[in-house]
């Protein structure tokens, strides 16, 4: 049987306020029930004993009565009438009609309200879904459902008016929240909004537009310039801040988004909401192909403290706790009044400095989307302000209230969707209201008004990419800027149209930007930026791919020309908590000017950190070097190549499953069927066939109806592609690449004279994130190794020992970049690349016994190497072998254990350079 849809807390609200409208008297605790997850039949059963008269009883779930008086006194006798129960229900709920009352037994928590109010609190009852309050309360439900609503108010009233002006439609959205916020937040009247949208606009919705209209016009009207407006206008203030100040265009509303305006009003404690949600709630509004697009992902609040707090919050939060602590030890210290005081003046000078340092920073965002990172960090430098003004007030012993002197003005952004553009305006916007309360509370007596509403946060409708940032950020060389943001990630093959434009005009001339991600133009327009004033520092949130593979080559030799990385956080995996949760790997990285030569540099992972001499470009603590691609090793190792590729439209390739009985009915084409193996069926333990027919071998076999049927189709599909396919189309017995296998097998042969086969080394170029090692083996010459994969054709045993080192699976994953988060391998850029010197005969020979161990124990374990080399399944017998393995390879760089895989990484980073600077 099916499961019954769970329903969002939004839906159930809205079906419980339904449920209220239609006075269902005896079926109100079934429908009232049936919102939540619990099985129709548990509730059927309860009923029929509820309709005899007893209480309405489901085990362990729920005891419900109907009384006629005071039903706190009622829940408190049933309380303890199964306080000896040994299974009690979950909740204990009583209703007279008028009023409800209820118990969690688990968390002892109690609702007392009246009727009317059961739709607000109706995440009361959540437990029956699965969902306990600590875990809904850490989602912040407030968020989460204004998100919900909102995206459900967007959806309608934008059906409603599919041609409207997208500027006028943001716009009416905006004001909108504005107001909800407004009204429950002491900015306006309690309710003042929804109360007039629930008696002035008719039913239908016919007239909201005329009475939004009015209403807005107001709001932009000095109270001294109200002369003959309605008195029902009168209640609301003058708003000011340009909200309100372009004219209201006309929208189509129906009953529905009237009713979805109205509940946003009534259901919603827009009190309880922080602002940056705002930038969830764009998410939740645009269609998941816009933010694939845009490349949009909402940073959450403690993602965003990774960027601001080694930016700058942690300096300036330092140099107030030293002037604090000071303070302190001047108190206890055993000195004269006269020292004392002179101490303190120096302090108070201090402190009064610090606050007009903050007061004349300048932020900027260039890539806002909903100002998220703008109003975290206006948050954050307020409340360091209002520790400022408690400590000076302590100091100075005076009565004088204190205004803040941080300015919204301060904090810059450029955005180029203009919804979301306004949206940052307005939750600047919120911000503020929100830590002037917060003064209020720690400063008492203080007083800061929100209306009308001063300056905003500049934020300019704009492409960044093309745009200049001085024209929104004008500064001195002297003033103190922090760059910080998420910009769009898009990788190279995703770009659209215009997106590629803005790349071109950006590095045309520059840098192949053909090949580097979108995010890339963001960490070159800083660049610029920063070019001539030293003061400048800046952190963005990044995608990993711009820190591995080919793109350190082509991006970060410019970019260190203009700057240097004083912190990062390596890759990292994080969700947040937007409607639609965008999980992806990224990458911290902060950056400030070549001359900031005093600086301390900070790697951090997860939640610990390292002070470091330098970090690169890979992210490591290690020089400058960028990796690039070589044509042969550097270490001498033997040649790798790319597995044969058929181009043949799979034609040439045979499955196993029509391999048993191709060879049945054809036995003579036994000596010209080959195993064929790539990164996949490799790593997975899958076999597949391909036909491999030498040009000497052809005239023999060519009459074969299976192979003539086969070249046949096989020439049709390559001379009907590009100029590779056709190359080859007058020999469709063969394989496009395959000369490097045939000429490894012939030098086998020829050296050895016997029949002994040759053993190769397959390397996958993609292999899964979830494994230490990245699993390769030996595969004899009776097995073709496919383009899928890399090939090292007669390979000695301890060349595989070497590439399934530890050292060697870091180097890859740092300099030959990733698919999504798996490895990636690239023969040019990790095997040529690999720097290691004066492997000895004995170290060789130590190496190929461990190495031998291996295999026998993946033989003797079983399962596939996916299974065996899986970080939760990997075998301990085999996890031993390759940690005794890595003590090997590791002592041939350096005789003391490596502190971590970043050490392992720097020291490797090294000796490339010297090795590559010695050639």
């Amino acid at each position: 049987m099916a499961k019954n849809k769970v329903l969002s807390i939004t839906e159930i609200e809205d079906g419980v306020k339904r449920l209220l409208s239609k006075n269902s008297g005896d079926d109100f605790i079934t429908q009232f029930l049936a919102l939540y997850d619990i099985p129709k039949t548990s509730i059927t059963r309860a009923k029929s004993k509820f309709d005899k008269g007893g209480p309405f009883i489901i085990k362990n779930k729920l005891h419900y009565e109907e009384i006629e008086g005071d039903v706190v006194i009622a829940i408190d006798a049933i309380a303890q009438s199964i306080k000896e129960q040994k299974s009690k229900p979950r909740y204990i709920l009583v209703n007279d009609y008028s009023d409800i009352a209820a118990i969690d037994t688990k968390t002892h928590e109690t609702l007392n309200i009246s009727i009317e109010e059961l739709p607000a609190n109706a995440d009361f009852f959540l437990a029956w879904n699965g969902i306990e309050k600590a875990d809904y309360q850490a989602e912040n439900p407030a968020d989460r459902k204004a998100a919900e609503r909102f995206a459900k108010l967007y959806d309608v009233v934008a059906k409603d008016n599919p041609d409207a002006n997208e500027h006028a439609f943001n716009l009416f959205l905006i004001r909108v929240l504005f107001l909800l916020f407004a009204e429950d937040t002491g900015i306006m009247n309690k309710g003042s909004f929804t109360n007039v949208l629930k008696t002035r606009t008719l039913e239908d919705g016919s007239n909201f537009n005329e009475v939004i209209k009015e209403l807005f016009a107001i709001l932009d009207i000095n109270e001294l310039a109200r002369s003959g407006k309605d008195e029902w206008l009168l209640e609301f203030p003058y708003v000011n801040g340009k909200l309100f100040g372009e004219p209201h265009v006309v929208l189509n509303f129906s009953k529905v988004s009237r009713e979805l305006l109205i509940e946003a009003g009534e259901l919603l404690n827009w009190n309880e909401i922080n602002p940056d949600i705002l930038g969830a709630m764009i998410q939740s509004v645009a269609s998941a192909e816009d933010r694939h697009v845009a490349g949009m992902h909402y940073t959450s609040v403690p993602n965003i403290m990774k960027v601001i707090k080694p930016l700058f919050l942690d300096d300036l939060t330092e140099a107030f706790e030293t002037l604090k602590l000071r303070s302190e030890e001047n108190e206890l210290k055993d000195i004269t009044e006269k020292t004392r005081n002179y101490n303190k003046t120096i302090i108070i000078n201090e402190l009064s400095a610090l606050l007009t340092r903050i007061s004349n920073i300048k932020f900027l965002d260039p890539a806002s989307g909903s100002g998220n990172f703008l109003i975290i960090a206006y948050k954050e430098i307020r409340r360091l302000e209002i520790k400022i003004l408690q400590l000076l007030g302590d100091l100075q012993n005076n009565d004088t209230m204190p205004l803040s002197v941080i300015h919204l003005g301060n904090f810059n952004g450029i955005e180029l969707d203009d919804f979301a553009h306004e949206v940052a305006r307005l939750s600047l916007w919120i911000a503020e209201h929100q830590m002037n309360k917060e003064l209020e509370e720690a400063i008492p007596g203080t007083i800061a008004e929100l209306l009308p509403l001063k300056d905003a946060g500049n934020i300019v409708c704009a492409n960044s990419l093309r745009i200049d940032w001085n024209e929104v950020l004008p500064h001195k060389e002297d003033d103190e800027v922090y760059i910080m943001g998420n910009p769009p990630y898009l990788g190279y093959s995703l770009q659209n149209d215009e997106q590629k434009q803005d790349m071109k005009l950006l590095f045309d001339g520059v840098l192949n930007y053909k090949r580097i991600d979108y995010i890339s133009g963001w960490f070159y327009k800083a660049g610029l930026f920063m070019e001539t004033y030293k003061k400048i520092k800046g952190a963005f949130v990044s995608t990993n791919s711009i820190n591995q593979g080919e793109q350190v080559a082509l991006l970060w030799k410019t970019l260190l020309e203009y700057y240097q990385i004083f912190f990062a956080y390596p890759s990292f995996k994080w969700n947040n908590n937007a409607k639609n949760n965008a999980g992806v790997i990224v990458s911290i990285i902060g950056f400030e000017s070549l001359d900031a030569s005093d600086s301390s540099k900070w790697l951090f992972n997860n939640e610990s950190m390292k002070l470091v001499e330098s970090i690169n470009a890979y992210l490591a603590d290690a020089p400058n070097v960028i990796v690039e691609k070589q044509s042969s090793s550097i270490s001498k190792l033997p040649k790798i190549t790319n597995g044969s590729r058929p181009i043949d439209g799979g034609h040439l390739i045979i499955s196993s499953e029509d391999f048993p009985q191709l060879i049945g009915d054809n036995p003579e084409l036994i000596p010209y069927v080959k195993k064929m193996l790539g990164s996949k069926e490799f790593i997975n333990g899958l076999e597949r066939y391909a036909l491999w027919i030498t040009d000497s071998e052809y005239p023999h076999i060519k009459d074969n109806q299976y192979v003539q049927k086969v070249t046949s189709l096989v020439k049709d599909f390559r001379l009907s592609g590009g100029n590779s396919a056709k190359s080859v189309a007058d020999r469709p017995w063969s394989f496009f690449l395959r000369n490097e296998y045939i000429e490894a097998v012939k030098r086998f042969h020829t050296k050895y004279q016997n029949n002994k086969l040759m053993m190769s080394i397959l390397v996958p170029r993609v292999s899964s994130e979830n494994r230490k090692y990245i699993p390769m083996g030996f595969v004899d010459e009776n097995t073709i190794i496919s383009d899928s994969a890399y090939a090292i054709y007669d390979a000695d045993v301890w060349v595989l020992a070497l590439l399934e080192s530890r050292m060697h699976t870091i180097w890859v994953q740092a300099v030959s970049g990733k698919l999504k988060n798996d490895y990636r391998y690239s023969g040019n850029l990790a095997y040529n690349t690999f720097p290691i010197q004066n492997l000895s005969t004995q170290r060789k020979n130590e190496m190929a016994r461990v190495m031998t161990e291996i295999l026998d124990l993946r033989e003797y374990e079983g399962g596939t190497l996916a299974d065996l080399y899986n970080k939760d399944t990997m075998p301990e017998s085999l996890r031993k072998k390759h940690e005794e393995l890595d003590g090997i390879v590791d002592r041939a760089y350096q005789q003391r254990p490596f502190e971590s895989d970043e050490d392992r990484l720097g020291t490797l980073l090294k000796l490339y350079q010297e090795m590559t600077t010695n050639d």
